[in-house]
């Protein structure tokens, strides 16, 4: 399986196995765990002492990987398996320059995935019955 189909399975908007679905993730999250402890071994942020442009990049997943895990109820960020990653995410949200406001809500997501879900299924099963 490979991570965008990973994440499809863990969102629910295709059928898989979600335990393996959940390693696969891990597995990716692992790498960029990886590359962070190998490139930084005494900064608090991806490239520095405070957040930069690839901080701002790699967290705009982190909202997502909340979502995934709540719809999927699997844990994708974990102090256990990511620590450094999930310690680099806290300390992102709680910075004095992140407004909670610009930080999206996981409810939001989780429904709007939902949503996303249904229409999809929705679809699938409206071509189906045409052919």
């Amino acid at each position: 399986m490979k991570l965008p189909t990973a994440l499809l399975t863990l969102k629910g908007m295709i059928d898989g196995d979600k335990a393996e679905a959940t390693e696969q993730v891990a597995a990716a999250l692992a790498q960029l765990e990886d590359a962070f402890t190998a490139c930084n071994k005494v900064q608090h942020f991806l490239v520095g002492d405070d957040i930069g442009f690839l901080d701002i990049i790699i967290e705009s997943y982190v909202g997502w990987c909340r979502a995934v895990e709540r719809i999927a109820a699997q844990s994708v960020l974990d102090e256990m398996r990511t620590p450094r990653l999930a310690t680099w995410a806290a300390r992102f949200c709680e910075h004095e320059a992140i407004s909670q406001d610009m930080m999206p809500d996981t409810r939001r997501l989780v429904e709007f995935g939902e949503a996303l879900r249904a229409a999809l299924v929705a679809n699938a099963n409206a071509n189906a019955q045409r052919m």
